[in-house]
């Protein structure tokens, strides 16, 4: 029987081994066909990995964009009072509002001096991003601030009295939406985004980025806030570091001036370490910051999604860490309570002058105060100089 009519030899009928070059009818539409087959399996393997990876990646967005708590009531209590609140100036440049709470804070924050029971504002920043993105400016205001506080609708849906207060009670009686329209009459300056952070997620978010580094120039040792700090270059934890940030009376000189202070400069650190090509470029070490900002973040409708807090930030890569600038609104001590603050005139209206027709802010530090007054003695008899305001900027390294 010939070998055709069985199962093929792979040898020719003349016994000759065929010539590689030339190859066989056979081999070659074999080889054509495992080709063909090979090619298939590879392309069927590629589409299953793109499909794994597009629905991973699809299961991740849609975790992180349902991380975040749209605050609808806020919404509709400000929606409310539209025709009262300021009009935005310039088209391009966003002003959103920071706070942060204690509300879904855990019980461990007791510490750092948490009272049973009531929700806190104890973190306030007005968040100025400038027309073309080209710079930002966070202006803290103080939670003893005096202010005129609206009539504000309460959790149970019953409503408060306008009242001359303590900037702080505005989210103590109404929450983010009374304390919006407390800075929007504060500054006359239109709010367009507001966002809460529960300070849970601070800590998640230190922690993610393997610490933050702080400069000390003194040790601490606070046994109310839990920390035991030596003096220098010190890489806080999440859990040191909220205590650093929130702790008042056992802190340098015990004031929120102080507190403030420190907040300020941990925020430049934060927004450095975040910066880094070595979280921002590193999917495995950005997929926890992602998480775990997300998972504290609760805002208005419009920025509660991915999408939407992209569209925010996105120039936001391409500011100079000395273009991000931190200050306090300009105050002084309040007249009928040295306890509290008052805004501090013409400065804080000059500030805020500035930020409504987003007009440069420039930041010195105590180190530039020297230079500052040379310069203002120079300029005398000429065109008056931009004004300063002490603060910081993200670009600074205290420990120098």
């Amino acid at each position: 029987m010939s070998d055709t009519a069985g199962a093929p030899s792979g040898r020719p009928e003349n016994g000759r081994a065929p010539d590689p070059a030339a190859g066989s009818a056979t081999g070659g539409r074999g080889r054509i066909r495992r080709r063909r087959r090979w090619a298939r399996g590879t392309g069927l393997t590629a589409t299953a990995v793109l499909v794994v990876a597009g629905g991973a990646g699809w299961a991740v967005y849609m975790k992180l964009d349902g991380n975040i708590t749209p605050d609808e009531a806020a919404a509709a209590e400000l929606a409310r009072f539209e025709k009262d609140r300021p009009t935005a100036l310039v088209k391009d440049a966003r002003n959103i509002l920071l706070i942060g709470s204690d509300t879904r804070s855990g019980d461990e924050n007791g510490r750092y001096g948490r009272d049973p029971g009531t929700e806190r504002s104890d973190t306030v920043i007005l968040l100025h991003l400038s027309a073309g993105r080209r710079s930002a400016t966070a202006v803290s205001i103080p939670r003893d601030l005096m202010v005129d506080v609206p009539g504000c609708r309460r959790a149970d849906g019953s409503r408060s009295e306008p009242t001359f207060a303590a900037f702080n009670t505005a989210f103590e009686v109404g929450g983010s939406a009374c304390t919006v329209r407390t800075v929007e009459k504060l500054t006359d300056i239109r709010v367009d985004h507001h966002v809460v952070v529960d300070f849970d997620g601070f800590k998640d978010m230190v922690d993610a980025v393997d610490g933050v580094e702080v400069c000390l120039s003194e040790p601490i040792d606070d046994k109310d806030a839990g920390l035991k700090l030596p003096a220098g270059r010190v890489t806080l934890s999440g859990e040191q570091a909220l205590g650093y940030v929130r702790a008042r009376k056992s802190l340098g000189d015990g004031s929120d001036t102080g507190r403030m202070e420190r907040q300020q400069r941990f925020l430049g650190a934060l927004v450095s370490k975040v910066r880094g090509n070595d979280v921002l470029l590193n999917p495995v070490k950005l997929y926890p910051v992602l998480h775990a900002a997300t998972s504290s973040l609760t805002t208005d409708p419009e920025l509660a999604s991915l999408r939407g807090l992209y569209e925010l930030v996105r120039g936001l890569r391409e500011i100079p860490t000395q273009d991000v600038r931190f200050l306090t609104v300009p105050r002084e001590a309040y007249t009928g309570d040295v306890n509290r603050d008052q805004l501090a005139q013409p400065a804080a209206e000059e500030l805020f002058e500035r930020l409504r027709t987003d007009a440069p802010v420039t930041v010195h530090t105590e180190r530039d105060e020297k230079a500052t007054e040379k310069e203002s003695e120079g300029s005398a008899g000429g065109t008056s100089p931009a004004p300063t305001f002490s603060g910081n900027t993200a670009a600074e390294d205290t420990c120098t």
